[in-house]
């Protein structure tokens, strides 16, 4: 399994090659779709491995909230998973770059660690939002994802004790290293 550690302003900032399912951190990250249900891919993994709690609590957001809009975050209980909580966030579906999906793409990570410092958590794991059936191009979406983690960290000092990404395959572990040596000085 492919492993990287560095440390952004006194916070452990780790990428790792596996399944966020099994991640043992306070609160795992769901790249979800709008209406919060059990999709494909990350969000169908989650759902199935965290079992009805997660599907339920996700269900009585939808029913209070409506749609969750792109660049949101919500939190419900982890379930049968390891982790605690979950975080549901909406990626932006990728329409070639020129539609704003830098900044909402910047706006789901964000919004997840506003909320997980918001709820006292300490160690949060991230999947490569909107990566997927969202189409977004891994290489960028790595840079938009590690810049923000790195700036929100700065701004941040001390909040968190660790930020993972957890990335499903080795190909997408090494877009994400590959970027973050593009990112991790500016």
């Amino acid at each position: 399994m492919e492993r990287f550690e560095t440390e952004v302003a006194g916070t452990r900032l780790v990428l790792v090659q596996g399944d966020i399912t099994k991640q043992e951190v306070e609160a795992i990250v769901n790249a979800a779709n709008p209406d919060l249900t059990p999709g494909g891919g990350v969000s169908g993994a989650i759902h199935r491995a965290g079992g009805p709690l997660v599907t339920e609590a996700a269900a009585r957001i939808r029913q209070e909230r409506g749609r969750l809009p792109t660049g949101e975050a919500v939190l419900t209980p982890g379930g049968n998973l390891p982790a605690k909580f979950v975080i549901h966030t909406v990626g932006p579906v990728w329409q070639g770059g020129a539609k704003g999906e830098p900044a909402l793409l910047a706006k789901a990570y964000r919004s997840c660690l506003i909320l997980a410092v918001e709820k006292g958590l300490r160690t949060i794991a991230f999947p490569s939002i909107s990566t997927g059936a969202y189409g977004y191009p891994v290489d960028q979406a790595a840079e938009v994802a590690l810049r923000t983690v790195r700036d929100f960290l700065r701004e941040n000092p001390g909040k968190l004790q660790e930020v993972r990404f957890v990335l499903f395959s080795v190909p997408d572990f090494q877009a994400y290293r590959a970027a973050w040596e593009r990112v991790k000085g500016l």
